[in-house]
């Protein structure tokens, strides 16, 4: 099955949806540093099949989409700094909005899917009228907006049609979900929104995959089985344990799922960082020195999922970046161990400085968790085919 990537950065969902059987037709990114790392790994063919990628560095605006036809799949993840929590907030006014551009993208290539993803924050109350905007465009791609209409007026008549129950043009039947991808089998507590949808006309069902780890799982393991503590031949830290009655639950209750992955679990088998550049056996694994902890930025600790990542506005934010030592030191996570937490090969390289390098893995998407959802939408349309 073919696809596109739009808004690709380091690669994460279009590793994901690679490794669902997806074979991109082209990729699409801005960012010079995030560029020149999908041409490196393609150029070393660092997964097999990522030889074959081209990537097209430029403004996704000036792209023509149909020139570019026939697609399965549109997939990419629209700069999520207009709606994030630590970002300023502008929303639809944001030039970096480019939720349209990939509206567009599914208009003009008429996929049979699109899967787009982006930050929790755009379901908060503040933008619950451009998100519902949103899902409208990606049902109905060719009610386009008038001449210099407002998105609001242009979210009345999507709204008109959508309730009315009459149309004949292009559309999709969208679902969409907040995920976390610790729930998926990824090292890191981080919450993204899915949206998914199936072009209208193939009358396919289709729901978002179940999870399949949990936090009661991981309790669990660590004090009830203490496997966790077995497995990683450490002992058991004391002053760790959780409350009695959380404890209780975890031995009464058993949600068939498989324990969250940690931090520990994630850096298994690394060796410990230097800081020299020199002495790196690992690609991507130099030491960066200077992290502290402060208030609300504490780390992520050892035992539980990494905090969410975060790319930052100025720099790398080392609160989210940093890893919490059980001896109660801080530092900071190499590229390659937040490459780890993001679920990325070790085979996967990152092009630019630590700060770049950090940057594009705190705007990627999980690679595993893109997969599992990727291959459900796969799965779904490999049925049809095979109807």
């Amino acid at each position: 099955m073919h696809s596109i990537e739009i808004f690709t950065g380091a690669g994460g969902l279009a590793l994901g949806t690679h490794a669902a059987g997806f074979h991109h037709r082209a990729l699409f990114e801005w960012n010079k540093d995030a560029c020149q790392t999908i041409r490196e790994n393609a150029a070393r063919a660092a997964i097999p099949g990522t030889e074959s990628w081209e990537v097209f560095q430029g403004d996704v605006r000036a792209v023509d989409f149909a020139s570019i036809k026939p697609v399965d799949l549109v997939a990419g993840g629209p700069p999520c700094q207009p709606f994030s929590i630590g970002g300023k907030h502008r929303g639809d006014t944001d030039t970096r909005n480019m939720i349209p551009e990939f509206a567009r993208a599914v208009r003009e290539l008429t996929p049979r899917a699109f899967l787009m993803e982006n930050v929790k924050g755009l379901l908060r109350e503040n933008f619950r009228n451009y998100f519902e905007y949103a899902v409208l465009q990606l049902t109905y791609p060719e009610l386009t907006p008038r001449e210099n209409e407002d998105w609001r007026d242009h979210l009345r008549r999507l709204a008109d049609v959508h309730t009315g129950g009459r149309f004949d043009g292009l559309r999709y039947n969208v679902v969409f979900q907040l995920l976390n991808a610790a729930d998926y089998g990824v090292p890191q507590a981080r919450e993204r929104v899915f949206v998914v949808g199936f072009r209208s006309d193939l009358g396919l069902e289709w729901h978002v995959p179940k999870p399949t780890h949990s936090k009661l799982a991981l309790l669990r393991d660590q004090w009830v089985t203490r496997n966790y503590w077995r497995r990683h031949g450490v002992k058991r830290l004391k002053g760790t344990e959780p409350p009695s009655a959380t404890i209780l639950r975890a031995v009464k209750e058993d949600d068939g799922c498989q324990p969250w992955r940690t931090v520990r679990d994630a850096l298994h088998g690394l060796p410990e960082p230097g800081a020299d550049r020199d002495s790196l056996i690992v690609a991507n694994h130099r030491l960066v020195i200077g992290a502290r902890a402060y208030t609300g930025h504490t780390g992520s600790p050892i035992d539980m999922p990494a905090k969410t990542l975060k790319a930052g506005v100025h720099g790398v934010p080392g609160g989210e970046n940093m890893m919490a030592l059980p001896d109660g030191s801080v530092r900071y996570f190499t590229v390659r161990e937040a490459a780890r937490l993001q679920t990325f090969p070790d085979r996967w390289v990152f092009a630019g400085a630590w700060s770049e390098a950090m940057r594009q893995l705190g705007n990627a998407v999980p690679m595993e968790l893109a997969a599992v959802v990727a291959r459900s939408i796969q799965g779904t349309l490999g049925a049809l085919d095979a109807s």
